[in-house]
């Protein structure tokens, strides 16, 4: 499993405990081969004739590096012993023995040779201490940053809980488990380890006991703690409510330990899971809330057109009809027929009402089924003429297919309603006897189908929301004369859902041409 922690450079984890901690060969290894460098040097210095004051800077010299390159203060206090009794032994007369003739001189040089090389070597590990924690402080500050951004690139609480438990596997080399919490229950963990048998590890009673009693009480639980100590990993809650938003266990491995700095680690890593989740519960709870405002003014803005616009053609209808009850017997044929022509045209304007208003409906429930087969251009548009409004023989209607057998996949019944829509727009604001010019060809992998008219045109500023929901411009562009601004607006919401996408664009000397882009689909030709 590797070490409890990874951290950059010699950083114990547990300060305290390796200072009493038995010697280590490699930290003796160290002292005794700075020490012997130390004394080569020195006895260099002492056959060159160079006095006993820089040979004591030496061991100075060496103590300091002693303390340097160990860990823990025994090795410097050792090295401070060492370079004493190894000066007294090689350069006091007599030499090669532990014994000094001089006595007052030797004892005040040996004292503070010993004081100064303690010092040093206090000193030194006191620097080293500093330095250690400034280390361990820009690192859990490195840590938690790139933590932070991680979590906030997460998006949904499961993507959370997991880039959580990934970071916190990675920086523990440590087995992690992390339980959602959903209606105040534990829910499968995730990272959960498995054993050689393929069953769940961490699973025994104590460990669930540990991660029940996280859940219900916070704090922490498990390993190394009061509550539950022989469960297998240390639990701990992520966030401060109740219940916690998920529990997260760490298998931590035998005869090891966690330290303060790991604890305060571990919590600040759980506590930016824990802002994360909280940030994303509240973007989505606003999320909700703006979904249901835009709803509510879509409901309104609905109601208030449909209450406005559905009166006009209904109350015709119906003074029509009762001009024809109460007036039949007076009325000539010329002015039967003329009623009967305007109740039809106002009855055909409600049915394509109501068909637009139901697709609409159902595209932006994601409840429309789309039924995509080939189907041949030169086809869907016949059957789209059926069905235009009576004002079209106003207007010379022309229409061009490229080649005999254009096909595009399409739900056939749905592109007839774009095309139904877009030429009884072209006829209703266009004056009688304009032009309209229906063209199909193949561009690439596409079919490109262009309706185009010789009307007044539409503004430039109006052409950019042309396409949008309840979006009419009066009498200069849009579907809004007499209708909701929805026919336009279905138009885009059925070509984009069959991967198209559909446009407006200037006709030259003057009016509009709409085009709209469908899949095209390969005809094979049998001889």
């Amino acid at each position: 499993m590797g070490n409890w922690w990874q951290r950059p450079g010699p950083m114990p984890g547990n300060g305290r405990l390796r200072e009493v901690l038995p010697l280590s060969c490699r930290d003796l290894a160290k002292t005794v081969g700075i020490l012997l460098a130390a004394s080569l040097i020195g006895l260099l210095f002492y056959h060159a004739g160079i006095t006993e004051a820089n040979i004591v800077t030496m061991y100075l010299l060496a103590v300091l590096c002693t303390a340097l390159a160990t860990n823990g203060r025994l090795y410097g206090i050792l090295a401070s012993v060492a370079s004493v009794l190894v000066f007294n032994y090689l350069f006091t007369v007599p030499r090669f023995t532990f014994k000094f003739n001089d006595v007052s001189r030797y004892s005040v040089t040996f004292l503070v040779m010993f004081i100064a090389a303690c010092i040093t070597s206090t000193l030194t590990m006191r620097v080293k201490a500093q330095a250690r924690q400034a280390t361990r402080k820009a690192y859990r500050s490195e840590l938690l940053l790139k933590t932070s951004q991680a979590l906030q690139r997460a998006e949904g609480e499961a993507q959370i809980l997991c880039v959580a438990a990934e970071h916190l596997s990675k920086l523990l080399r440590a087995s992690v488990l992390l339980y959602p919490v959903a209606g105040g229950a534990l829910q499968e963990p995730l990272f959960c380890p498995f054993g050689a048998d393929g069953r769940p590890r961490f699973a025994s009673p104590a460990d669930q006991r540990a991660a029940a009693a996280v859940l219900e009480h916070g704090g922490q639980a498990g390993a190394f703690t009061n509550v539950c100590p022989g469960a297998g990993c240390l639990y701990m809650a992520v966030g401060a409510g109740a219940p916690p938003r998920a529990v997260a266990g760490v298998a931590v491995p035998p005869g090891h330990s966690p330290d303060a700095f790991d604890r305060n680690l571990m919590e600040a890593l759980l506590n930016e899971c824990a802002l994360a989740l909280e940030k994303e519960r509240i973007g989505r709870e606003k999320a909700g809330i703006e979904l249901r405002a835009q709803q509510e003014q879509l409901r309104s803005n609905l109601l208030r057109t449909i209450s406005h616009d559905l009166r006009t053609p209904l109350t015709s209808i119906s003074g029509n009809a009762g001009v024809l009850l109460q007036n039949s017997s007076v009325l000539d044929e010329t002015q039967k027929r003329r009623l009967y022509m305007d109740i039809s045209d106002d009855s055909l304007w409600l049915i394509q009402l109501v068909e637009n208003l139901l697709s609409i409906t159902r595209l932006e429930n994601g409840a429309l089924d789309l039924r995509l087969q080939p189907e041949l251009l030169e086809e869907v548009i016949g059957e789209a003429l059926q069905h235009l409004n009576r004002r079209c023989s106003e207007h010379p209607l022309s229409v061009q297919v490229e080649g005999d057998l254009l096909m595009a996949k399409m739900d056939s019944r749905l592109i007839t309603q774009v095309f139904i829509n877009i030429v009884n727009n072209a006829v209703k604001y266009t004056p009688p006897g304009a032009s309209i010019a229906i063209s199909a060809r193949r561009e690439g992998g596409m079919v490109r189908v262009e309706i185009a008219d010789t009307g007044p045109g539409i503004p430039e500023q109006a052409r950019a929301k042309l396409f949008d929901m309840f979006f009419t411009a009066g009498s200069a562009g849009g579907d809004a004369r007499r209708g909701l601004g929805l026919g336009l607006a279905l138009c885009r919401s059925i070509v984009e859902a069959h991967g198209g996408s559909i446009g407006v664009r200037p006709n030259q000397p003057h009016g509009s041409v709409f085009f709209f882009t469908l899949q095209a689909e390969d005809v094979e030709h049998y001889e």
